[in-house]
C-alpha cells in the first residue's frame, strides 16, 4: 500500500516508519518538523514527506494514499492542559478534517491513535475492555474521544477508521521522549540515582513498546475489513498492567547503584485503570506485545549510556512542553504553535 504516516518525525512515527517500509509498504511522510531535532544518537533516516501543519493538510497530500496512519497530535496531557484551545484544534478538528479528506479521496483504511487515557478515571482493579465507559479527565484523552466519535459516523462501505488506543508508550526512538512515565524513571535513575516517584506509587498503567505499536498498526493496516472496521482496539499486553510503584522498581532493579524515592508530593493520581488486550489478540492473530517493562528498561538505560544522555537534553529537548516553550521563546514556534 502507499501509506500517508502523520507525525513521521515524532517518537512513534521514527519507530514505525521502518516497520512499514520494511514490510514492502511505500510510506509518504507528514509532519510540521517541531519535534524532528529532538534526536538521541545517530540521525533517523525519514521516508519522504510533506512538511506541512496537521491544520493545513489539503487534498493534493492525499493523492495516489490507500491507507493514512494518523499519529500526529499534541501528545501528552501537560501540553494539553497548557492550551486546551490549541489540543481542540489540533488534536480534534484538524484530525476529523484529515479523515473526512482522506475518505473524499478515496482513502480505504484510516488508523487512528488513540489511547487508554480514555478511560481515565476508571479506578478498581478490573480489567477494562473497549465497551468500558469512557471517563476521560484531561483535554488530551478527551480530545482523543471525540475523533473516535467523529469519526465513527464517517466509516461507510469504502472507509474503514480504526482506533488503536495505545496504552501509554516506552521504549528508546531516535527521537525521544522523555516525559513519559518509564522513560522518565530510567532517566532520572541513569542521570541522579534516583528513582523518583511524585505520586503515592498506587495508580495502575498499562504500558506498550513503542515497537510493539508499530507492529500493531502493521497488523491492522492489512487485516481483513470485518475484523476491524469502526473497531476500537486496546494495543499492548495484560503482563504490562503495572502499578506506577511496580514500574518503578523495575527501574531499581535494572540501574545499578539507583534507589527508589516515593514522595507522594502529587497525591493520588485519578488517572489509575488496568485494560484487558483480548480482543486485539483474537481479530489479529499476528499480534503479539512482545516487550515486557523489564525488557525496555534495559534497553533504555543501555542506550541513555551509549548515546551519553545529558541532563540538559532530558529536561529539555526530549520533554514536550520545555523544548516547545523554548522554540517559541526563540521565536521558531509561533503561540499557534506554527512553524
Amino acid at each position: 500500500m502507499r501509506v500517508l504516516l502523520t507525525g513521521h518525525q515524532g517518537y512513534l512515527g521514527t519507530v514505525m516508519a521502518p516497520v512499514l517500509a520494511e514490510a514492502g509498504h511505500e510510506v509518504v511522510g507528514l509532519d510540521s518538523g517541531l519535534f524532528a531535532a529532538c534526536v538521541l544518537g545517530p540521525a533517523p533516516d525519514d521516508p519522504p514527506g510533506h512538511r506541512v501543519d496537521l491544520r493545513d493538510v489539503g487534498p493534493e497530500h492525499l493523492e495516489g494514499v490507500d491507507a493514512v496512519i494518523h499519529l500526529a497530535a499534541l501528545s501528552n496531557d501537560p501540553l494539553g492542559a497548557l492550551a486546551p484551545e490549541l489540543t481542540y484544534d489540533i488534536n480534534h478538528h484538524a484530525s476529523v478534517r484529515l479523515a473526512r479528506l482522506a475518505r473524499e479521496a478515496g482513502v480505504r483504511r484510516f488508523l487512528y491513535a488513540s489511547t487508554c487515557s480514555v478511560y481515565g478515571a476508571a479506578g478498581g482493579d478490573d480489567l477494562l475492555d473497549e465497551d468500558a465507559p469512557l471517563r476521560p479527565v484531561t483535554p488530551y484523552a478527551e480530545s482523543k474521544v471525540r475523533v473516535e466519535d467523529d469519526l465513527l459516523e464517517l466509516a461507510d462501505a469504502d472507509f474503514t477508521p480504526v482506533f488503536l488506543r495505545n496504552a501509554t508508550a516506552f521504549g528508546f526512538s531516535p527521537r525521544l521522549r522523555a516525559d513519559i512515565v518509564l522513560n522518565n524513571l530510567v532517566g532520572h535513575a541513569h542521570l541522579t540515582g534516583e528513582v523518583r516517584v511524585l505520586s503515592d506509587g498506587t495508580p495502575w498503567r498499562p504500558l506498550v513498546h513503542a515497537a510493539d505499536i508499530a507492529g500493531a498498526f502493521l497488523a491492522t493496516l492489512t487485516a481483513p475489513r470485518e475484523a476491524v472496521h469502526a473497531k476500537a482496539f486496546n494495543v499492548g499486553g495484560e503482563q504490562n498492567n503495572l502499578t506506577v510503584a511496580e514500574i518503578a522498581e523495575h527501574v531499581v532493579e535494572a540501574v545499578p547503584g539507583s534507589r527508589l524515592v516515593i514522595t507522594g508530593e502529587t497525591g493520588a493520581d485519578p488517572r489509575s485503570y488496568r485494560v484487558s488486550f483480548t480482543r486485539i489478540r483474537e481479530a489479529l492473530p499476528g499480534f503479539h506485545a512482545r516487550w515486557t517493562v523489564k525488557a525496555g528498561v534495559v534497553e533504555l538505560a543501555d542506550a541513555y549510556r551509549s548515546h551519553r544522555l545529558t541532563a540538559d537534553d532530558f529536561r529539555q529537548r526530549f520533554t514536550r512542553l520545555a523544548w516547545l516553550a523554548g522554540r517559541r521563546e526563540a521565536g521558531t514556534v509561533a503561540e499557534d504553535l506554527r512553524t
